[in-house]
């Protein structure tokens, strides 16, 4: 099996291409500087050269508050880009599973959301990805669409940097305390779409660690691990006022996984412990 992965310069495409040199399964990590995804004839002419059995595709314009004034792009990248890989796919008959997200959803609520439950996405990024979905959907049967939520992994910025970042000039930091979801590890997360990609258990699925939390209880957890004396604040979501509406509630019912057959990704928790051991060795 030759598997092609998008976004290798990001943190989940840097994670899924190192779990499959880890396999031994043969790949190829790109990013935008080796393919414009964009380029629907430059996308068609990739895949008929390197001839993927599979594409992961992990790039996205994730650039949630820029992309209210910067629509054209995000829509480009996430909804046309998407759909141009998937059709490519289907020309030369190989699977895609492409990344979504939690923004899919309104947020509404305290429930889990479904993988079946209806859509009311309300950012210009969480609409680009759900048309992204749609345009995979269309475009071939042989798909597997992911969402995830709250990402962290070792080759990017993210929450948890931030916070370690923070940590070493502030005595307290606030942060909201009323957006509810799940942090994943893109290195667990990575392996479970390793192990997805070589079956054919095709369609819609939720995949995050394991236990929801806050941010804010997501930060005093950092603060914990890390050893750190610095102190959270909880604040509610408008005291800290941003471009864009952020979903209150990402909870995600990840019953499809063991459904299908998947295991569970372990507790976010634990997931953050050997996270912060990565961090220290990389340091």
């Amino acid at each position: 099996m030759k598997i092609l992965v998008t976004g290798v310069k990001g943190q989940l495409g840097y994670d899924v291409c190192r779990v499959l040199s880890s396999r031994g399964i043969a790949h190829r990590g790109i990013d935008a500087d080796e393919l414009d995804i964009t380029d629907a004839p430059a996308v068609q002419a990739y895949l008929n050269e390197y001839r993927p059995d599979a594409v992961i595709h992990c790039a996205a314009y994730t650039a949630v508050d820029k992309a209210e004034d910067d629509a054209e792009h995000c829509y480009a990248v996430n909804t046309e880009g998407t759909a141009h890989l998937a059709k490519a796919c289907a020309t030369i008959d190989a699977k895609i599973l492409y990344i979504s997200t939690d923004y899919v959803f309104s947020g509404k609520g305290t429930h889990f959301h479904t993988v079946d439950e209806p859509t009311e996405p309300l950012s210009v990024y969480g609409k680009s990805k759900w048309l992204g979905e749609e345009n995979v959907k269309k475009a071939l049967h042989k798909h597997f669409i992911v969402r995830i939520s709250w990402l962290f992994g070792i080759n990017g910025g993210n929450f948890v940097r931030t916070m370690l970042r923070l940590s070493q000039t502030k005595t307290e930091i606030a942060v909201v305390d009323d957006q509810i979801g799940s942090p994943t590890y893109s290195y667990d997360l990575a392996q479970l779409l390793c192990d997805m990609i070589v079956t054919d258990r095709y369609g819609t699925y939720h995949a995050t660690n394991e236990g929801v939390c806050s941010w804010a209880e997501f930060a005093a957890e950092i603060m914990k691990q890390s050893g750190s004396s610095t102190s959270i604040r909880p604040i509610p979501t408008s005291d800290y006022p941003t471009r864009v509406v952020r979903p209150l509630n990402s909870r995600l019912d990840k019953s499809c996984l063991t459904d299908a057959g998947f295991s569970p990704l372990p507790h976010w928790k634990d997931a953050l412990s050997r996270y912060l051991e990565e961090l220290k060795e990389e340091n």
